[in-house]
């Protein structure tokens, strides 16, 4: 079977499993785990921040990030289909008695500092929400994997300096828009007060998110994290699989953008499909059967081998990963071509 419902289905290579037996480890929540404690401390450097934490998912990084840079009653700005807002159980809401105040990006899923400002509260409208968080996805998930670009985000940078307001990235895939662009993770993650990324996605690691910010910020995020249920004992046999995942996966993720082109050229073939191979940028492919529903074509597709997911309603998601290789990807294009034929 051809698995091409996500990059979270991965799992650990003999490797990465090697370095997950061998791990020392000790209990996490006296902060006495070696394995753990390197690997905060070699992703809070590779990210730029004072310090790092790790935590069991994508979902549980961002909702802790938002609640430490927020009270109950704040606003955080989003895009109408980040992340936050589509897929985490309306926990801003459930965890920190936050809403969300929704921007409609361009087909990018990118908004800019001039729809951001009008947005943002005046602190003496005691009546309203305040608005204290601006949250940027890069990549942007629900819209193909599609790359936010440095000179838009210092931009919003800029205007949240001005408002006294913080910055969160879900940057769940940042190593693959980093790889794209050769800007380093770091130079991404400055812009920021928290940031949240994952390891369980395209660098291989069967569980676990990484959060970074301020010293004073995490000491927060350790404490909610405990709070919330993500204080872990000897998870070092886990942050092993991330401390590997950061050495050795992050710049083999090139060859899954080039899987994804490669996929998005050879589907844009097929008239009965439509796709925007411009918007192929990392490795995310988002495209829409024409004459068929897409519970139907996803069916077919299972029945010959082939696992995909959905994204917007009305839209396949295929997503390329390190266990997939090329040879499968163009045996999955030919499987598409014999649903049409």
């Amino acid at each position: 079977m051809i698995d091409l419902r996500s990059d979270t289905v991965t799992k650990p290579s003999l490797e990465m499993r090697k370095a997950m037996y061998n791990a020392e480890v000790g209990d996490d929540v006296y902060k006495e785990d070696p394995t753990a404690n390197e690997l905060e401390k070699y992703a809070a450097e590779l990210l730029g921040k004072e310090a790092a934490l790790f935590v069991p998912s994508g979902v549980m990084g961002n909702q802790i990030c938002l609640n430490v840079l927020t009270e109950h009653g704040d606003e955080v700005i989003c895009e109408k289909d980040a992340h936050i807002f589509q897929y985490e159980s309306g926990s801003p809401a459930a965890l920190s008695g936050l809403q969300l105040s929704l921007v409609e990006g361009n087909e990018r899923g990118i908004f800019s500092s001039e729809q951001i400002e009008p947005l943002i509260r005046p602190t003496s409208a005691y009546y309203m929400a305040r608005t204290k968080v601006i949250e940027i996805e890069n990549t942007h998930n629900r819209a193909g994997g599609t790359i936010n670009p440095i000179e838009n985000i210092i931009s919003i940078s800029k205007l949240a300096k001005k408002y006294n307001l913080f910055l969160h990235l879900d940057g769940a895939r940042i190593w693959n828009a980093s790889v794209e662009t050769k800007i380093s993770v770091s130079d991404y993650a400055k812009y920021f007060n928290t940031v949240s990324c994952c390891l369980s996605k395209g660098l291989g690691a069967p569980i676990g998110s990484i959060i970074a910010g301020s010293k004073e910020l995490i000491e927060k995020a350790f404490r909610v994290r405990k709070a919330w249920g993500g204080g872990m004992r000897q998870v070092g046999i886990l942050s092993a699989a991330g401390l590997y995942a950061l050495k050795n996966n992050i710049n083999r993720l090139k060859e899954d953008h080039e899987k994804a082109k490669l996929f998005a050229e050879g589907i844009s073939k097929i008239s009965d499909l439509c796709i925007n191979k411009n918007l192929v940028e990392t490795n995310i492919v988002m495209f829409s059967p024409k004459n068929i529903s897409v519970d139907e074509f996803l069916s077919k597709c299972k029945n010959k081998g082939l696992l995909l997911g959905t994204g917007k309603v009305g839209v396949i998601r295929a997503v390329t990963h390190i266990d997939v290789t090329f040879e499968q990807i163009n045996e999955a294009i030919k499987i598409i071509e014999t649903i049409f034929s």
